[in-house]
């Protein structure tokens, strides 16, 4: 299950995105989370069922990325809708130009691309940081969860979130995001824009 949290927000600080009292377990390879607890059959079936064909060969998507996560892509996803979609694959400093319009008052959610290569990734965590006018005014931290090693693209979709309506709420926002784990690792971070509009036009 995702946790969401919504409050308001500063300007991004590692202790924003990372619980600074938690403390993550030590990273383990694939090859050492198979060899421990051999003899729990029930656990053994779990890490099995988890893995799947990432237990049999190290799964490697984009040899020349060393990266463990790709982040793809971020869509805003709004029901009756085509998807309005970002790509984070190319020049990630470009994105700004690009402007969603979002109709005041839709209920929409947030959907994650991502390809999983070389090992398990644990408690991967997006966070949101919504500001307007240089003011911070939103703060969502979702946790994604842990995920193996796969050859497909994985996603992750958040809860519906419902766009502030109303006059004064109607301009351009600018959003930070984060895709990052319980490791500390920032797998991604950018920087995009979003218009609150009484219509979609």
């Amino acid at each position: 299950m995702a946790e969401t949290e919504t409050k308001h927000a500063e300007p991004h600080h590692d202790e924003d995105v990372h619980d600074s009292n938690y403390q993550a377990p030590p990273e383990k390879t694939i090859e050492e989370i198979m060899a421990a607890d051999q003899e729990d059959e029930s656990l053994r079936r779990y890490k099995e069922a988890l893995l799947g064909a990432a237990q049999a060969e190290k799964i490697v998507v984009d040899p020349n990325d060393t990266r463990k996560v790709i982040v793809k892509k971020l869509a805003l996803v709004v029901e009756g809708r085509d998807d309005m979609e970002l790509d984070l694959s190319g020049d990630i400093s470009q994105l700004k130009k690009q402007l969603f319009v979002i109709k005041e008052g839709v209920q929409y959610k947030v959907r994650i691309d991502f390809i999983v290569q070389r090992e398990i990734v644990h408690g991967l965590k997006y966070v949101q940081k919504t500001y307007r006018m240089g003011v911070p005014v939103d703060k969502m931290t979702h946790m994604v969860g842990s995920y193996p090693p796969k050859k497909e693209i994985q996603f992750y979709l958040t809860p519906a979130e419902e766009a502030p309506s109303g006059m004064v709420s109607r301009g351009t926002y600018s959003v930070s995001s984060v895709f990052t784990d319980d490791d500390k690792h920032i797998h991604l971070k950018w920087d995009w824009t979003f218009e609150i509009k009484k219509d979609w036009a």
